[in-house]
Formats: C-alpha cells, sequence, structure tokens
C-alpha cells in the first residue's frame, strides 16, 4: 500500500518503534493525510486528518501518560469504540515505551477481569459504565492499576496532565525504543473459550508485518498516485486483522477511515474506499444480495445474472484477454456495475483477510473489475504470513509466504510457519509458549496446503490452542468473585448475569429437559443417531456428535452451516463486520439452538437427553481429518481433538 510501488514498506521495517510511523511522516510531510473521520452533524462527509496535526496530538496524550506515572514497560488498557482516538492513544502508549492492552468495547467482565490480572496494567482507559465499575472492584484488589479514565473525546483529562511538560519527556522515551520492545498483548477472539492467552507482540514484529503487507499490495495500490489511496476495514482494532491494517496503512500512506458506526456496507458507500479490507462474508452477502435481487425480479433475470457470472469468472481466469472475451464481458458491466456501486464505486483493490473466499467468488470480483487478493495470518505469527498479490494469486488461495517467512504443512494436514513477525510469546505462560512450537516452527491450529508453486490454501481450523485452564471469575456488584465455566446447559435455569454475551464463547442458557416417551426396542445408539439427524434437518445445523459413552449424562459438539450462519445474521440485524465466530456466541442464535435440542431431547429417554451443548462456527472437514470422505464423522477424531471442549461441558455440571 505506498506510493512509490514495491519496495516501499523497506522504511517501515528499519524503524526502531511503532510511534516512529506517525512522526516519521509527520517530519517528511506534515500535510500527508493519515485518516478521515466523519464530520459532527454532516451525514456522509468526511474530514482528512494531517499527519502533522495527529503526531502533535498523540505527544499530548503521552505527555499525559508520562504525568500519569505510566513508565517503560507499563501495560494500558484500552476498551473504547474503534474512532480516532483509539489510535491516539495507542501511538501515545507506544510513545512512551508502554504496552497496550486492547479489549472489544463489548467485552465481557469475566474477560476483563482475566486480562486485567494476567497483564496487570498501570493505567485504564474505558468507554462504558459496567466496564469502569468492574476496573473500579479491581483497583481495590490489584495495586498496579493506578489510574483508571472515562473515555471521553479527544482524551482531555490525560492530555491536561501533561500540558505543562516538555515534548522532550515523551522524545527521549520514544528514541529509546528499540524493535524488541513489547507492544501489545493480544487477546484473540475465539470459540472454545473467553480465557484466552494473551499474545505478546513486539514493535519489530508488528513493523515488519505492515511493511511486508506493503511490499506485497503496494504495486496495485500505486496505481492510484500518491496521496489518492484511501482504506475501509470491518476488522476491529482490538483484534489483530484490524491492527494490523491500520499499521499497514500508516506505513504505506493509505488514508484509513475510522469511525461512522452502522452497517458496514452503508459506511462504504459513504466513505466510497480505493482499498477495501473486510472479511470473506462481506463478499459473499453483497454477491447474494444481487443475486437475491435477480430471483425476486424474475427466472429470466436470474439466468441474466448466472451468465454474467460466467463471463467475469470466464474473464478473470482466461490467461489472454483477447477481444472475444472482453466483449463477452462488455455485455454484462450493467450488472457488474452494480455490484460496485454497492462498494462505493471506486474500489481499486478489495483485501479479504483471512480467506474464505470461494474460487469462483474470487475470480468473480476480478472479472467484475475488483480484483481480490486473499490474505492469511494469526496472532500469534504477527497477524499475517501468507498474501495474494494482484497479477500473481491463485483464486481460492491465500498467497504465497511473504517475505522471510516459510510455511511447512504437517504430515496431520497443519499448517506451520517461522520467520517473520512471528509472537515472542503468551504473556506470563512460558510452559504454553513452549508448546506452541514444534521444533522452530508455529503451529497455527489451521489446516491448510502448499502447491508446488508455494500457494498456500487453508481449508479450516484444526483447534484452538489458548484456552486457560485456571478457574475463570464473573463480576458482581460487590467485587469478583469465581463462577462456573461457559458451556450450553440444557436443564436447571441458570441466572445470566450480563445482558450481552461475549461472542467468542458459548453461553449458559436455560432449557427444561422434559420425560420424553421411551421408545421400545430401540438401542441407545439408534437412538442417538435419531436425536443428531433430527437436529442436522435443522438449517442452521451442519453437525451434530452427541457424546455419551463413560460420562455422567450426554452432551453434544454442534456446528453451523456457514452460509445460513450468515442468512441469519442479516435476518437478525447484526453488523456485516460480526464474524463468524461472534454470531456462533451470540445469545439469540444460541437460543436458537437451545431450542432445537429442547425438542429433540422429546425423542430420547432421559439418560440419553443432551444436558449441555457447545457451538462451534468452524465445520469439521475431509482436510482436518474429522470427516471421513463419505461425510460420515471420525468420532473418535473428534473426540480427540476436542477433548477440552467436552471435559469443559462437564465441569459446568460440576460447578452448579
Amino acid at each position: 500500500m505506498g506510493e512509490a510501488g514495491v519496495g516501499r514498506g523497506g522504511w517501515a521495517r528499519g524503524l526502531s518503534g511503532l510511534s516512529d510511523l506517525v512522526y516519521e511522516m509527520a517530519t517528511d510531510d506534515a500535510h500527508a493525510e493519515l485518516f478521515s473521520v466523519p464530520e459532527e452533524g454532516r451525514r456522509g462527509r468526511w474530514s482528512a486528518v494531517s499527519a502533522g496535526a495527529f503526531a502533535t496530538d498523540v505527544t499530548g496524550v503521552a505527555k499525559g501518560l508520562v504525568a500519569a506515572g505510566v513508565g517503560e514497560g507499563d501495560r494500558v488498557l484500552v476498551m473504547c469504540a474503534d474512532h480516532l482516538d483509539w489510535v491516539r492513544l495507542a501511538f501515545a502508549v507506544w510513545s512512551v515505551r508502554g504496552v497496550l492492552v486492547p479489549l472489544p468495547v463489548s467485552a465481557a467482565p469475566e474477560r476483563v477481569v482475566h486480562a486485567v490480572r494476567q497483564t496487570r496494567p498501570a493505567a485504564a482507559v474505558v468507554e462504558g459504565e459496567g466496564s469502569l465499575r468492574v476496573l473500579g472492584a479491581l483497583q481495590r484488589e490489584l495495586p498496579d492499576l493506578g489510574r483508571v479514565w472515562r473515555f471521553e473525546p479527544g482524551l482531555a483529562e490525560i492530555v491536561s496532565l501533561g500540558a505543562y511538560m516538555d515534548a522532550s519527556s515523551v522524545r527521549f522515551r520514544r528514541d529509546a525504543t528499540v524493535p524488541g520492545d513489547m507492544a501489545v498483548v493480544l487477546y484473540p477472539v475465539t470459540t472454545v473459550s473467553r480465557w484466552v492467552r494473551g499474545v505478546a507482540l513486539s514493535h519489530g514484529a508488528l513493523l515488519s508485518g505492515a511493511a511486508d503487507a506493503v511490499d506485497r499490495l503496494g504495486p496495485r495500490v500505486a496505481e492510484l498516485g500518491p496521496g489518492r489511496a484511501s482504506a475501509l476495514s470491518d476488522a476491529a482494532l482490538s483484534q489483530v486483522p484490524g491492527l494490523a491494517t491500520l499499521l499497514a496503512c500508516v506505513a504505506g500512506r493509505v488514508r484509513l477511515g475510522l469511525g461512522g458506526g452502522g452497517r458496514f456496507l452503508d459506511r462504504v458507500r459513504a466513505f466510497r474506499p480505493s482499498v477495501l479490507v473486510c472479511g470473506a462474508g462481506v463478499l459473499e452477502s453483497v454477491f447474494e444480495g444481487e443475486r437475491g435481487s435477480a430471483r425476486s425480479t424474475g427466472w429470466d433475470s436470474l439466468g441474466t445474472f448466472n451468465s454474467a457470472v460466467d463471463a467475469a469468472v470466464q474473464f478473470d481466469r482466461s490467461p489472454k484477454k483477447g477481444a472475444w472475451q472482453r466483449l463477452s464481458r462488455s455485455m454484462y458491466d450493467w450488472q457488474f456495475a452494480k455490484v460496485r456501486e454497492m462498494l462505493g464505486d471506486r474500489v481499486h483493490l478489495a483485501v479479504c483477510w483471512g480467506g474464505g473466499l470461494a474460487a469462483r467468488l474470487d475470480s468473480f470480483y476480478a472479472g467484475v473489475g475488483i480484483p481480490v487478493v486473499q490474505v492469511f495470518g494469526t496472532a500469534e505469527a504477527g497477524g499475517l504470513f501468507a498474501a495474494n498479490a494482484v497479477g500473481a494469486r491463485v483464486p481460492g488461495s491465500v498467497g504465497r509466504a511473504l517475505e522471510g517467512r516459510e510455511v511447512w504443512v504437517s504430515r496431520e494436514g497443519e499448517a506451520h510457519v517461522r520467520g517473520g513477525g512471528v509472537f515472542s510469546g503468551y504473556w506470563g505462560e512460558e510452559s504454553s509458549t513452549a508448546s506452541a512450537f514444534r521444533e522452530g516452527w508455529l503451529a497455527t491450529g489451521f489446516a491448510g496446503s502448499v502447491d508446488g508453486d508455494g500457494f498456500v490454501s487453508v481449508t479450516g481450523r484444526l483447534r484452538v490452542q489458548a484456552a486457560v485452564e485456571e478457574l475463570p471469575v464473573r463480576f458482581r456488584a460487590g467485587g469478583v468473585g469465581p463462577v462456573e465455566e461457559a458451556g450450553v446447559l440444557v436443564e436447571e435455569p441458570v441466572e445470566v448475569e450480563r445482558p450481552v454475551p461475549e461472542p467468542d464463547v458459548t453461553v449458559a442458557l436455560p432449557v427444561v429437559v422434559e420425560e420424553p416417551v421411551d421408545p421400545p426396542e430401540v438401542s441407545d445408539a439408534e437412538l442417538v443417531a435419531g436425536f443428531e439427524a433430527r437436529l442436522r434437518s435443522h438449517p442452521l445445523i451442519s453437525q451434530v456428535l452427541v457424546i455419551v459413552e463413560g460420562r455422567p449424562f450426554a452432551s453434544a459438539l454442534i456446528t453451523l452451516v456457514r452460509d445460513q450462519l450468515e442468512y441469519w445474521r442479516l435476518v437478525n440485524g447484526r453488523p456485516l463486520s460480526m464474524a463468524p465466530e461472534e454470531i456462533a456466541g451470540d445469545r439469540d442464535l444460541l437460543r436458537e439452538v437451545q431450542g432445537l435440542v429442547y425438542e429433540a431431547n422429546r425423542s430420547v429417554p432421559r439418560p440419553l437427553a443432551v444436558r449441555s451443548f457447545h457451538v462451534l462456527a468452524e465445520e469439521f472437514t475431509v482436510q482436518s481429518g474429522l470427516v471421513h470422505p463419505s461425510g460420515e464423522l471420525r468420532r473418535e477424531a473428534v473426540l480427540r481433538a476436542f477433548s477440552e471442549e467436552i471435559d469443559g461441558l462437564y465441569r459446568v455440571r460440576r460447578e452448579q
């Protein structure tokens, strides 16, 4: 994402710290536009923020942090919405050699408590009354937590503390920063447990990832000309895709839109970015929206739409774009224009973070005139380790490994990576850090493959590694205390203490198990198979595995159909930026699944009634070794792969 094309990211790789990205740019060109923010009271209008003005604001916040006693290496917890002040605060923390600990503004009290107890921050900036109460209670327990600020626009309270100080107090710390300094502790969203380990990433790792992204994607963006590139992302800044996008845009001189609220596609149409950074779900929903419009108009319109799709796919995949291919494509340009308009009509490049976009859709968008490059990474790998490039891509893949990185696939089919920005370790978890590596290779937890030309394909998650074994906690009005580990119960009523669940976990919910009629002369295995089939008959449910043998009661693992999961999101008005993992943990969706389990329990005797279940957003696949080619589950393999999750379901019951 740079002005000068290939190699533009090299300067970022040579910097000592992340804050240098801003100060170096302000020195080179104070008028360069870094960000765009919505104009208050003027719908659809955006104002640009220059590098010089942003650097001045960062210095003001940084002086306030120094005055408040934030020292070198101190952690600063940030829980705010994704707006300009979040970015100011992040760069201010890095300017004083602090360590950023970002959490979503909607994070559950239990998750906040876990992160605070693990990182022991010196200060916190929090948006939301509930989180303020949590931090207030923790201040009495943790003397390290000196200052807790309520977030306010402009961060005026923090800035006022350092108003008397000279900027040299910040400059000296910034000059002392080295690439090996810790920059951030991230808590990735997962479907397995709220109690994930903190992923510690250094300044050097994040700078390396940003520079590599610029080098790989820069040539396409450079075609727009200096200062003309703008980007919009659907990823939360508190998660690695959002943070990596932020740093890559700053390093590549791409103006990033921040804030705006509302549905992501509405913001896209208002902002009209030239670079769109999003998950596969956004591109899939645009395509499905256009196909749905064609279907509602009539079968003739649907046939025309399908022909247009075929023309776009063939145009992209044709090695030579001859006159016939161009003519065939131009016949449907009126149809393609609708798709481009839905994405703001100015997208020059779409970056699909996390892969997952089918090869046909990948080719369709390229044929429409919106080339898509799929990229992939994990928090432990520094955010990004493989990416396609325009002119050097394989549709459906996530591209070749970035410069200085290697990807290897084990005999079990798990993708491993080494080199580049691999993480420093899990915060305070030395044994867990060691177990994440295999002879120097980081195990990603994803199934993948690498073809003869080095293109990496990711086929799904094998399992999530980062689950903490200690007892979770729940915030109560009187303080913090232990609570049962999260699962979904299907029997006794359980009081739910928070109105909105943390989206990355399953939640304890009440469902009464009624006494069913025991069918005569039917084996337990047949009854269980019938229960599983009954659940699978619902459009939302993909796979079901009931666990009975050797357990005190029946439980189940349930996976969801990806397409139906996206449809559920649309029907229930959830934001487009909501990841599948978040949707799978949504309380309303869990209640739907819970109702299905309740009904299915009527078909089996009480000893076989499922009393606890766990919902996964990712389906079991043949590539992961969990499904036979015939489609039948490899039950023993699933039981081994998800043993921790299954054990957790029974810990729920024991703690009740």
